[in-house]
């Protein structure tokens, strides 16, 4: 690797330390051990001089042989590879290891190469991005995110080490049995407020990706803003929220309204009694304290969602990410670029989960159903194929959600009694344990979701205990055994007229 075009603007050499380089070197030719002590780390890039970095592949090939390796099997190599020219000759091989007397510091060595690595490293990114800083035609947000992006690689690439000892594996496996007795039943993981819900799936765990998907109108908005809430005013976790189509101050009049209990159509009027006025101050004073953080920046590319993301796990240590929703971001950059929107939501939610294991969090988004459910009879319970544009979103998604409200289809009762106020929540895919049904009180003038009162109810597959929980009220739910990617719908009767949608429950 070169690095003389990094250096042009400040005529500095590059950070070398060519004596360790040749120390290395020889000590990888006297000892036949040495390699094996160094080799997840070191590479040949780590060496500055172009003829080291020749005779450390050499080596690093006969190694993978599991050939010897010293001087007459190095320069044999260099030779067949006809790069011994390259390497400085023979003479000069045999010359590495004339000042080496055992390989007792290669790892010290080693180490102080890394280091003179980065540092090269990090002047090539800064120096790259100086450059295309000022090229007009360079897109500023691509250059943000590849510039931090390049600059996490050479963290993780040079101080992340993949291999754990089935000891340490153990442990932490038993760590998190232990956390699960503890729980007595409860959450492990990042609790959502919804009882049932998180018994099924013990909580929404690092490094998932979650959908949350549902026709306008259902109140996919209305349950992450519940779930937010949850998370931040009950369990004190701090959440971001991205709203790509909703204004943060709205967002901030749904938030009051549902935990306020004062319909949202008065707080805009300003129509507000006595006692009303002192609850609104009371909840206001509560979400004011809460750890949630609302970006909303509208035609937000995944791009700069993974920067912002960055920045608010470093500053705010934000535990779980909302995204409303999936379909208005934009891929950016060159992928936004000549291909379908179907290849282009492929890309987003690739990204979002890789999001989500680069953080160590969960990240939930809202996303559209498409209008087939619609035109299918029936109880029109949605189903993973009707997720919008792209089959991608089921294949990365650890978790499918559906949001379902019966009554909006004019289907007053169901097996489990009235649906008036009801709404289910459908866990459609479940990548780590079982799928299921949970229902839910809705309330519409609120745009608020709780916990339902309906009792355990069997599915047929044995009930579903209802525990003290997070809250003093219990909630409905039905398990069903794992199938990852079959439908969970079936054509239940046929629906009716469609009852008149609240003002404040549009477009959900």
């Amino acid at each position: 690797m070169s690095y003389a075009k990094a250096f042009d603007l400040n005529g500095k050499l590059p950070p070398q330390a060519l004596e360790m380089e040749r120390s290395v070197l020889g000590a990888l030719m006297i000892d036949q051990n040495a390699l094996s002590n160094v080799i997840e780390s070191l590479h040949s890039d780590c060496f500055y001089d172009p003829r080291h970095q020749t005779i450390f592949r050499a080596v690093n090939k006969l190694f993978e042989l599991n050939k010897p390796i010293d001087i007459p099997m190095v320069v044999n190599q260099l030779r067949q590879d006809g790069a011994l020219e390259a390497a400085g000759g023979a003479y000069y091989v045999s010359e590495l290891t004339n000042t080496v007397v055992s390989a007792a510091h290669i790892e010290y060595h080693t180490r102080i190469l890394i280091e003179k690595f980065i540092q090269r490293e990090i002047i090539r990114v800064s120096t790259d991005t100086l450059t295309k800083a000022f090229e007009e035609t360079t897109d500023v947000v691509d250059l943000l995110d590849s510039t931090e992006q390049r600059l996490m690689d050479i963290n993780d690439k040079n101080f992340r080490s993949d291999i754990q000892p089935i000891s340490q594996l153990v442990r932490l496996a038993n760590e998190q049995i232990k956390a699960a007795q503890e729980s007595e039943g409860n959450t492990v993981g990042l609790p959502t407020g919804f009882v049932a819900l998180d018994q099924i799936t013990a909580g929404f765990h690092p490094g998932t990706l979650i959908i949350l998907a549902g026709r306008p109108a259902m109140g996919k908005t209305a349950l992450a803003l519940s779930m937010a809430r949850n998370m931040a005013i009950q369990f004190n976790r701090p959440v971001a929220f991205f709203s790509l189509e909703m204004p943060g101050e709205e967002l901030a009049m749904r938030l009051i309204s549902s935990e306020a209990g004062i319909p949202g159509d008065q707080l805009k009027k300003g129509n507000i009694g006595k006692y009303e006025q002192a609850a609104l101050n009371e909840k206001s004073q509560i979400l004011a304290n809460a750890p949630i953080y609302i970006d909303a920046t509208s035609q937000l590319s995944i791009y700069e969602l993974r920067a912002k993301c960055r920045r608010m796990k470093q500053q705010y240590k934000i535990e779980m990410v909302f995204i409303d929703y999936l379909q208005l971001m934009t891929a950016g950059g060159e992928s936004s670029r000549g291909g379908t929107r179907e290849q282009e939501i492929s890309t987003i939610s690739r990204q979002l989960k890789a999001l989500s294991k680069e953080l160590g969090i969960p990240v939930l988004a809202l996303s559209q159903l498409s209008r087939a459910v619609e035109t299918r009879g029936g109880s029109k319970e949605p189903q993973l194929s009707d997720l919008r544009e792209s089959g991608a979103i089921e294949q990365d998604a650890d978790i499918v959600m559906f949001v379902y409200r019966p009554e909006y289809y004019g289907l007053d009762e169901d097996d489990k009694g009235s649906t008036l106020g009801k709404a289910d929540i459908i866990l459609a895919k479940h990548r780590s344990g079982s799928t299921g049904k949970v229902r839910t009180k809705f309330i519409g003038k609120f745009a608020r979701f709780e916990n339902d009162d309906s009792g355990s109810v069997d599915s047929g597959f044995g009930t579903m205990p209802m525990g003290s929980g997070f809250d003093d009220r219990s909630q409905t739910a039905i398990t069903i055994p794992s199938r990852m990617n079959s439908d969970v719908s079936s054509d239940l009767g046929s629906g009716g007229a469609f009852p008149p949608v609240p003002d404040d429950d549009v477009p959900f």
